[in-house]
């Protein structure tokens, strides 16, 4: 019987799972992926077209809808609820079609960043995605890794692992190569064995796959997670409350409208119950989802051109709300392209000549004399205490590149500037333990068995001693060292050479370079358990590094955007406080000559109130561990902020999932960020994040603009079956021909809004507050009691007016004037009067939509002809409502007349009047805006006064 593969010693699990060191052969890959297919999970199939259109038929908007076609069929108007429920199938038909392209467009761009796999083949490491891990495949696990498939180790350096997908257990697990012979544990307790979909936390190792795809551990309670209930979002959320509010006052006001039409006006049942169903069906936003939809989708289409994917569509709308950024710096706002600039040896500070991963450079003294000795050894201690892989040029990579940390990178080539042999070093100075780096000690050790043939000096090359090299963060190093090197000799490190090391840093990191510091320690060969306490001691200093990481060209641009926008910017780096305020200034991010550099053993030492108070004022966070950078979005958090936190390393994944919005960089990323990250960055470009908030602002722009349009119809709509069942005036609209309004003439133009781009000072006004709400006070003012009233007394106008030409008795006198040239007979004045107010209707929201591009600026800063949608939809408009008067059997199911023409040139007034009038409105809100910040400027120079004296 085999025996399990966790039982297996770590030098047998190569024959037993068919493999070796060297990884599989080309060839018996292609055989593996046949036998075992894809490295993928299967996913359940989604949801039928046919089910997700019923969930658009029967919306909680269209139930109102299917309540009214009920009502109409009951009360013996079978066509009239016919109609109804036609128009709803239509709405959802639009709506489902929109969101199955978005649907689409969001795979396509899922497909253009696959997971990817580091592992060894033909003797190569080679990274390959994900999906063609085959078992028997060698992986090579680093932190910040996702694991692609299930696998055995064979060899760690204090590898630690997340497992809380699986177990839920969110401390790290540790790992071992060791054979696991204890009965009673499961495969998941097991620590031998690594599992697909959890990810690397600390330290380095090697696994070779035994289980892929479906046969994997979170391949077998995949349905578990697959049949997970989605949250609804903030958006849906509202639009279900806005839902509810309207049906309970479209109820209301029918029930009012049907007991006053039937108990005190006189009319018979069936006429009030018509009166109210027109009432409901005139207060329901039939294109409201259609619009959700449609703005969701262009939105998501448009940063996905600029290189942003987004996960859901639904947090484009929470980007609109964003008030602080909390971004990191390395890989992020820097191009994650390290070069090693300056290295400071003997007391000495030695230039370093080349460009990125080019290892053609050289190094020159500013000045006296440096040991060749004490260079060697850093140079050397650079090369081994290092993980990561230069890439030569090759007919398919044109340039040197690295594969690993760029911290890394960057000191293997200074290692070959230096003239050093990877090759040589490793064979004369095997590793034998590592001890991975961690945010929290800030630096990283090796363990070496030193010198074997004695060839690159000036370590030792004595049998049985080990060496130790460590690198990390110069102040915390420094603290752990006793010695320095220094022409060759060890010597104890005084003050005075400590202090002078400090200062070099310190003028380092004022010029915007990062620096390490480079230590080494000999130890006789141990046995014993090779910890951080043991070995990081009594350390001797070998010199520093400077490496410059250049700010991405698009940064200093995006951060006076920021500002104009209201955003604040918090820099939160595990770097040395002087350099990220250095480098904070170089871009523009500080608003204040003298920031707070708070760093995260200060913040350890913060009780939350303390905390609260740093953050009213600029501060810079440095040294910042992830439970650090996790309770700094806390607390921005609990102030009523609303946090995006940009992102590229592991260390930062807590915090990106703890953001309102997280966003990672798609190229430099490690895996684990990406998936705790809601926005994916594809281009690494910075500036992405400000057309992203841009689009969020404009979602919810765009959605106000499309509900104030239809709301402001809703009046002109309404009033007619109020005045009628108060006032006994002829009605004039009847609820075929609000349908048409809302379903048929007002969604062409409507959904034109839900188009329109970003408005030109948009990223020049603050974030909107945290839970303010779509609709609020100044939306339903603006909409009923200006929009609204402007549209009903126009088209009352119009219909008044066809009474007076024509001398039908009213409740109040009119003096009539009949036209001899139109022969209108007196049984027709009703339904010439209605078209007429229908027709008006249309015309005011031609002026209405244009109105309704902007809620303050003028119409030529938008453009006219930008949006294309708005006009193609007011030419289908007066389409519509031309063929619904003029062609014979749609003027009889609409119950139209064909109007005289000298109702036109009334009309088309309508229009200009109602978009004139909101140009003075306009005009008058800027004009008092102007005055408050002129007013608010006073007020805080007045106070800056009060200050100096």
């Amino acid at each position: 019987m085999t025996a399990p593969i966790y039982k297996v010693r770590p030098a047998d699990v190569y024959l037993a799972l068919e493999t070796s060191p060297h990884g599989l052969a080309s060839g018996e890959v292609s055989t593996r992926r046949e036998l075992y297919g894809d490295n993928r999970l299967s996913t359940p199939p989604p949801p039928s077209s046919g089910v997700k259109f019923l969930q658009h038929v029967f919306h909680p908007l269209s139930l109102i809808l299917w309540l009214a076609g009920a009502i109409a069929i009951v009360v013996r108007e079978p066509i009239l609820g016919g109609v109804i429920w036609l128009l709803i199938l239509i709405n959802a038909g639009f709506t489902f079609w929109r969101e199955y392209r978005a649907e689409q467009a969001i795979n396509a761009l899922h497909l253009l960043l696959p997971s990817y796999a580091r592992l060894i083949r033909d003797g190569q490491e080679i990274q390959i995605p994900a999906s063609a891990v085959v078992p028997g495949d060698v992986l090579i696990l680093a932190e910040g890794d996702n694991i692609p498939a299930d696998a055995r180790i064979v060899e760690e350096f204090g590898l630690r692992t997340n497992n809380s997908v699986l177990t839920g257990e969110t401390m790290p697990a540790h790992k071992t190569a060791d054979a696991s012979l204890r009965d009673g544990l499961s495969d998941l307790e097991r620590p031998n064995l690594v599992f697909a979909g959890t990810s690397v936390v600390s330290g380095t190792g090697r696994a070779v796959v035994f289980a892929t795809g479906m046969l994997t551990q979170v391949g077998r309670i995949a349905h578990l997670t697959q049949t997970a209930k989605e949250e609804p979002t903030p958006l849906q959320l509202e639009l279900k409350r806005l839902t509810r509010q309207i049906f309970i006052a479209a109820l209301g006001i029918s029930s009012v409208v049907f007991v006053v039409g039937r108990f005190d006006v006189g009319m018979s049942t069936l006429e009030a119950f018509l009166l109210a169903l027109g009432i409901m069906v005139a207060a329901v936003p039939e294109g409201l989802p259609a619009t959700i939809t449609l703005t969701m989708a262009l939105a998501g289409q448009r940063l996905a051109q600029r290189g942003v994917l987004i996960k859901q569509l639904s947090v484009v709308e929470t980007l609109g709300t964003v008030s602080t950024l909390c971004t990191d710096k390395s890989g992020t706002l820097t191009q994650n392209q390290l070069t090693v600039r300056e290295v400071w040896v003997s007391g000495q500070r030695l230039r370093v000549s080349g460009v990125g991963y080019d290892p053609t450079g050289g190094f020159e003294t500013e000045g006296g004399s440096y040991s060749q000795e004490d260079l060697r050894a850093l140079l050397i201690a650079s090369a081994l205490c290092n993980n990561a892989r230069l890439l030569p040029p090759s007919p398919g990579r044109p340039q040197w590149s690295s594969l690993g940390d760029q911290t890394e990178a960057a000191l293997k080539v200074l290692a070959l500037k230096g003239g050093l042999d990877e090759a040589v070093l490793t064979a004369e100075y095997p590793r034998v333990h590592e001890l991975p780096f961690d945010a929290r000690r800030k630096r990283m050790g090796t363990v070496h068995r030193a010198g074997l043939n004695g060839k690159t000096g000036p370590l030792p090359r004595v049998g049985g001693m080990e060496v130790v090299f460590v690198k990390g963060a110069p102040r915390e190093v420094l603290q752990l060292c006793t010695q320095v090197q220094i022409n060759g000799q060890v010597q104890p490190l005084n003050d005075k050479i400590r202090a002078d090391v400090l200062a070099a840093n310190d003028e380092y990191a004022r010029n915007a370079l990062r620096v390490l510091a480079v230590t080494r320690r000999e130890i006789p060969a141990q046995t014993g358990s090779k910890t951080p306490e043991r070995l990081e001691r009594d350390l001797t200093l070998l010199g520093l590094v400077a490496m410059q990481d250049p700010p991405r060209p698009e940064v200093a641009e995006a951060m006076k955007i920021c500002k104009e926008a209201g955003i604040r910017i918090v820099m939160v780096t595990g770097d040395y406080g002087l350099t990220a305020e250095s480098f904070a200034r170089r871009v523009g991010m500080l608003a204040t000559p003298n920031p707070r550099i708070v760093t995260g053993a200060e913040v350890d030492a913060m009780s939350d109130e303390e905390f609260q108070a740093v953050l009213e004022h600029e501060a810079i966070f440095a040294r910042m561990a992830p439970e650090h950078k996790l309770r700094l979005v806390a607390t921005f958090q609990a102030r009523g902020e609303v946090v995006a936190v940009t992102g590229d390393g592991v260390n930062d994944a807590p915090a990106l999932r703890k953001a309102d919005v997280g966003l990672v960089m798609g190229l430099t990323g490690t895996d684990v960020a990406k998936e705790a990250a809601d926005i994916i960055l594809t281009n690494d470009n910075f500036a992405s994040f400000i057309h992203a908030v841009e689009e969020g602002r404009a979602v919810y722009d765009n959605l106000r603009k499309f509900i104030t349009y239809i709301l402001a119809s809703n009046v002109p709509e309404i009033l007619p079956f109020i005045l009628t069942a108060g006032f006994k005036i002829p009605l004039a609209l009847t609820v075929k021909q609000i349908l048409a309004i809302d379903l048929g003439t007002d969604m062409f133009p409507g959904l034109g809004l839900g188009s329109e781009q970003p408005e030109p000072d948009i990223m020049q006004r603050p974030p909107r507050p945290r839970g303010k709400p779509l609709v609020d006070r100044s939306l339903l003012t603006r909409a009923f009691l200006w929009l609204g009233l402007i549209e009903a007394l126009l088209c009352y106008t119009g219909f008044f007016m066809v009474y007076a030409l024509w001398g039908e008795s009213l409740p109040f006198e009119i003096p009539g004037i009949v036209p001899a040239a139109y022969n209108i007979l007196p049984e027709q004045v009703p339904i010439l009067a209605v078209t007429v107010f229908h027709a008006g209707v249309v015309m005011a929201q031609i002026g209405n939509v244009f109105a309704c591009r902007t809620e303050t600026n003028r119409g030529r800063r938008l453009g006219w002809f930008r949006n294309r949608l708005i006009w193609l939809g007011v030419l289908a408009e007066l389409a519509l409502i031309v063929a619904m008067i003029y062609v014979p059997f749609l003027a009889e199911e609409f119950d139209h007349l064909p109007m005289p023409e000298i109702f036109w040139a009334w009309l088309v007034l309508y229009a200009p009047i109602l978009y004139s009038l909101d140009w003075l409105r306009k005009g008058v809100v800027r004009w008092m805006k102007r005055k408050s910040r002129k007013n608010n400027s006073e007020k805080k120079k007045f106070m800056r006064f009060q200050e100096v004296v």
